[in-house]
Order: C-alpha cells, then sequence, then structure tokens
C-alpha cells in the first residue's frame, strides 16, 4: 500500500528578493510586503502542504564575500521572517510556519515570550528553524564559538525555553469569571537559571500551552547537528543524496540519536530538501539534460557564485583546474553546505574545482535516477518509490516563495500525489504538530 507522505515547502532565499534573478520578477510583486507571501502561502495550503520553513541570515556576510552576496541578492538583504509569520497565518487555517531563528539574536525569556504569543495567535501552528550559525556574532556583541560549542549554546538556549514555556503548573491558570480568579501564583515557577551561557529569572509572562509547545526544526547534517536533532527536534530539515540507501542511512543516524535520548520514531520527521525540474514531456527533460552536459567556463562560474554566497567563501577567485583547500572553509561555515558541495566526489584533494562545478550544473533525468529531471508523474514515482524502499516520511520543497515558482512546480505534480493517496486531501485541527502526527 502507498504510504502517505508530509510534504513541506523551504523559502530558500528567506524573507528577500524573490524572483530576482528571473523573468517572472516583472510580476511587479514588492518582495518587502506581505502579499506576495500570502499569496503563495496559500496556495501551498489548498495543495495540501504541512508546513512553511523559511531561510534566514541575520548578517550580509565576511567582508572578503559582502559584494559577491549582494550582487545578485542571493545572500541579502534579508528582513526578520519572524515579523512575516504573522502575516502568513492571517491568511490560512492550517499550514504551519517555522522562521529560522539563531540564539544569538534572542534571549531565553524573550524568545519564550515572543514563540509563545505567536503560537497562540496562529493556533498552535507556529515553529522554529533552529540555526547556530556563529558568523554573525560580531553584530551581537558576542564572542564566536566553535562549531560544537554552537549546539551546545543552542541546547542549553532551547532548554530554558522550554522551562520557561512550562513555569506555568498545569493548574495555575483558572480563568473562573464567577469568582475573579484568572491565576493561582502558587502554581508558577519562578526558576532562577545560571547558566554557562544564559543567566535569567522566571516564570514566563506568557499563557501556557493547551495543545503543544511549538514545533521545533532543526537543519544541521553534521554529527554534532544530527544528536542535536535526535535530542531536540519533531522535524529534521535534511540535505543528502537523494537515492535509497542515502536516505535510509541518513535516517538511522538521526533515529539513532533520538533513541538514546529517550525518544522514538514517532517523536521525528525527517523531510528531505528536494528541488525537482518538472517538465511536461520525456522529450523536454531530455533535452535539458543534454544542453547541460558540457558546462562552459561562464556556466561554472554562476554555480561557482552561488556556492560561495552558501559557504561565504569566494570560489570564483580560485583556479577551476584545481582541487579546493577545505583548510578554506572557516568553523563558521555549515558543515553541510561543504558536503554539498563535495557531492559524490571522493574527497576535495583528489577533485579540481572544475569537476565539483560541472557536477552542480549537470542535470539529470530522475527516471534514471541520476538526476531530478522530469515529468510530474516520474516525480510521483520517485517520490513513491523514496518512500515506500527508504520509509521516509517526506520531502521538504526548495525554491522562492513566488506563485510563478510554486504553480510551475506543483500544478500538475499534486493531483497525482493525491490519486496515489501519497498527498493529504484535508487537515485535521491540531495546529502544526497535529499536521506532523496524524498519519
Amino acid at each position: 500500500m502507498t504510504k502517505a507522505q508530509h510534504f513541506g515547502w523551504f523559502l530558500s532565499r528567506g524573507f528577500g528578493p524573490h524572483g530576482w534573478g528571473h523573468p517572472y520578477y516583472e510580476w511587479n510583486y514588492p518582495w518587502y510586503e506581505p502579499q506576495l507571501y500570502q499569496q503563495s502561502i496559500r496556495d501551498l495550503e489548498q495543495a495540501g502542504f504541512d508546513l512553511v520553513i523559511i531561510e534566514d541570515a541575520l548578517s550580509l556576510g565576511n567582508a572578503d564575500t559582502l559584494d559577491l552576496r549582494i550582487r545578485s541578492a542571493y545572500g541579502g538583504p534579508k528582513h526578520d521572517p519572524l515579523m512575516l509569520a504573522p502575516y502568513l497565518f492571517d491568511v490560512t487555517s492550517h499550514i504551519g510556519i517555522a522562521p529560522t531563528v539563531n540564539p544569538l539574536a534572542y534571549s531565553p525569556y524573550q524568545a519564550a515570550r515572543q514563540f509563545a504569543t505567536l503560537q497562540h495567535l496562529s493556533s498552535n501552528r507556529f515553529g522554529i528553524n533552529v540555526v547556530t550559525d556563529v558568523g554573525s556574532s560580531r553584530h551581537f556583541g558576542v564572542e564566536p564559538v566553535s562549531h560544537d560549542a554552537a549546539y551546545d549554546r543552542a541546547e542549553e538556549w532551547l532548554t530554558s525555553i522550554r522551562r520557561l514555556w512550562h513555569s506555568w503548573g498545569d493548574d495555575a491558570l483558572i480563568a473562573d469569571a464567577a469568582t475573579g480568579h484568572f491565576a493561582d501564583g502558587t502554581r508558577l515557577d519562578a526558576l532562577q537559571h545560571r547558566g554557562a551561557n544564559y543567566t535569567f529569572d522566571g516564570p514566563l509572562n506568557a499563557l501556557p500551552f493547551a495543545a503543544g509547545d511549538p514545533v521545533v526544526v532543526s537543519p544541521g547534517g553534521s554529527p554534532r547537528g544530527l544528536n542535536f536533532a535526535g535530542e531536540q527536534s519533531e522535524v529534521q530539515l535534511a540535505l543528502a543524496s537523494l537515492d535509497v540507501d542515502t536516505i535510509r542511512a541518513y535516517r538511522a543516524k538521526v533515529l539513532d540519536a533520538a533513541t538514546a535520548h529517550g525518544r522514538t520514531a514517532a517523536d521525528i520527521d525527517i523531510l528531505f530538501v528536494f528541488k525537482p525540474i518538472i517538465v511536461a514531456s520525456t522529450e523536454e527533460a531530455d533535452r535539458l539534460v543534454q544542453a547541460s552536459a558540457h558546462p562552459d567556463d561562464a556556466a561554472l562560474l554562476q554555480v561557482a557564485a552561488g556556492q560561495s554566497s552558501d559557504l561565504e567563501t569566494d570560489l570564483t577567485k580560485l583556479d577551476l583546474d584545481r582541487p579546493v583547500d577545505e583548510g578554506i572553509f572557516g568553523d563558521h561555515v555549515s558543515r553541510g553546505s561543504i558536503k554539498g558541495l563535495l557531492g559524490k566526489a571522493d574527497s576535495f584533494a583528489s577533485t579540481t574545482l572544475r569537476e565539483l562545478l560541472t557536477a552542480k550544473a549537470r542535470l539529470g533525468r530522475i527516471s534514471s535516477r541520476e538526476g531530478f529531471v522530469g515529468t510530474a508523474d516520474e516525480i510521483a514515482d520517485f517520490i513513491e518509490q523514496i518512500g515506500d524502499e527508504a520509509d521516509n516520511d517526506g520531502f521538504i520543497f526548495s525554491g522562492d516563495l513566488h506563485p510563478v515558482t510554486i504553480h510551475r512546480m506543483l500544478d500538475e505534480l499534486v493531483p497525482i500525489l493525491r490519486r496515489r493517496g501519497i498527498l493529504r486531501t484535508s487537515f485535521g485541527n491540531g495546529g502544526l504538530r497535529g499536521n506532523l502526527r496524524d498519519f
């Protein structure tokens, strides 16, 4: 029997200039106003998607890559996705919203109060995508820490927030209009936290939750990041090669980490990032693949520019015909992004930059499992196979949150997935956590 899966959308550009560099930018949606995102998210809810995750970066990057990151508006500007969330909740009823947040930017008490407010405003549809980037430390007057130490800080931050959320005891809220007794102060936990990274007192000045805490999402693919997901997250945003063996192995690592922390597979959904190119016919798919087979230097430099933004390291200045020295990537650079550049190559030392970029530039047919170009039926075949053979929980589609992007990718795919029983046709009333746990 076909397995139902969960689906989401990742705003890969964040709250930034959606459509920039593409002809559909001329639809004239002001990216800094809410209407563009409101129209798109209504369509995603109509499609049966469970959540939208909004990428973010607190910084425009370091001085060496600043111009590179903003030249094509990929690395910035980015407005605060937390401020966008209420506008999205206002025009939807079921889909969850998980803006990216960084412990650097929010003290635990401030975060707990703001996130609790959004959970109540959204009828339990709020989530947080927790990132541990340390490259923005200088903007907040904080000394940068190592990759693993940033996860230690994030764990203390999340644990503190959860304790604040639950600083109201089960019977603290009385709300008895007849007696005029609203709450029992003796049932509040006036906690005092004195930790390695944070100092604050409770209790929290916000109502407790009737239907569960905000959902925690995390994207880290390093060993430390996977352990963090196993302990802390309800959704793991997974970036990996999309073949059955790799997905099985990745899932095993996350689920082993969850088990080690006393959790089960039912406590976390592992959703893999997926960016298919859906075309009208197999002939068009073949044409696209053949056209990409021999990228010239200009095409490779375009790929290098995009990779450079993600890696905060300017690859465009490097010799295409020499291997990349892995030492050029600072500690602040995501391990997942570095692995993404390496792809299926054995090592940086044995592979030239030209070879790495060529592998990124070339397209492949999804029917042969060499890439992600295919018809809607072929894409659905792939999704169904991964669900059945790798016990996959689902996928996060990635791209601009622009109506043109949404419809180009989903118009033909959604009906096919629904007919096969893979994509939901209705929602319950359990908020985001309910969406993720109802099958």
